[in-house]
């Protein structure tokens, strides 16, 4: 009689107890090299932009979070975070932080933070498409994950242009107008709108966090994070460095599965350099005209 497998057989060759991350990310989508249990015409989209993808691997499932984010851990991590923004938001609340700020800084705020908002929703769509088309459990959880921190950011912005509303009444209401129409904003709305319809996930992943999202968040969260000291808005500069915190990780994550793309394939690096150059070009491009109109040094 054969043995029977044991639970979580697929570990067996580590001749250990697996961790929990190896546990809760391991071996996740059934469906990748054996396709869909029912025909249905959402599986031709995922051959074409899944299966048949320019960025090819033998065995995606060898990718590592060099975090070994769990969503146990995930939540334990954000959790002090958000302890640490909450803090900070709550000082501003209960002083005249705001009544001292420069009124032309609060301008400047006005014409940044609420169309700021429809870019991060951009960028979390994409991290979700990435997760969703990913050939690998692991891929799909930090790309959730991602998306996840983007909405993060999302919500602390709203929360700060509440706070701002109390000080000038319908503070943001444009932000939907100045997204859609403001010059300074159409180069990084189209190249946001254009990421979006990026459907090869390789492609997709690649333009978002190796040259869109390096090139935004050093932008945003570094170099406007650094005005705001400047003019006096100095929480708002921790504010922003705590959410660039996780663009660090996710960072570090994407750099781990490029060099595992590009092992595994010789010609996967010429494909990510590739793509790499020509977004973060875009990306460039894209906040050059909000760094002059918001008076930014980047």
């Amino acid at each position: 009689m054969p043995e029977a497998r044991k639970t979580y057989w697929h570990l067996a060759g580590a001749r250990r107890v697996p961790t929990d991350y190896e546990v809760a990310t391991s071996k996740l989508h059934y469906y990748v090299g054996r396709g869909f249990e029912v025909e249905v015409p959402l599986a031709d989209w995922y051959r074409r932009y899944q299966a048949q993808s320019a960025l090819a691997c033998d065995d995606w499932d060898r990718f590592v979070d060099p975090r070994e984010t769990t969503y146990a851990k995930y939540v334990a991590l954000q959790q002090a975070k958000e302890a640490h923004v909450d803090g900070l938001l709550r000082s501003i609340g209960e002083s005249d932080y705001d009544g001292k700020l420069d009124p032309a800084w609060v301008d400047a705020l006005e014409r940044l933070l609420p169309p700021l908002r429809h870019a991060y929703h951009g960028l979390q769509m994409v991290a979700a498409y990435v997760g969703q088309m990913a050939p690998a459990g692991r891929i799909t959880i930090v790309a959730a994950l991602q998306a996840a921190d983007e909405m993060r950011r999302v919500h602390r912005l709203a929360y700060r242009m509440a706070m701002l509303r109390r000080l000038r009444p319908g503070f943001g209401e444009t932000g939907r107008q100045l997204w859609q129409s403001d010059p300074a904003w159409q180069p990084l709305r189209k190249l946001i709108e254009t990421m979006l319809v990026t459907y090869d996930w390789g492609e997709a992943f690649a333009a978002l966090n190796l040259g869109v999202k390096p090139v935004l968040d050093r932008f945003f969260l570094g170099d406007v994070g650094e005005t705001a000291r400047v003019r006096g808005d100095y929480l708002l500069g921790e504010i922003f460095f705590s959410l660039g915190e996780d663009g660090a990780w996710h960072r570090a994550w994407a750099q781990a599965l490029a060099v595992l793309a590009e092992s595994a394939d010789a010609g996967n690096r010429d494909r990510l350099a590739g793509w790499t150059r020509a977004w973060d070009a875009a990306a460039r491009e894209a906040v050059a005209p909000l760094a002059r109109e918001l008076g930014v040094a980047s």
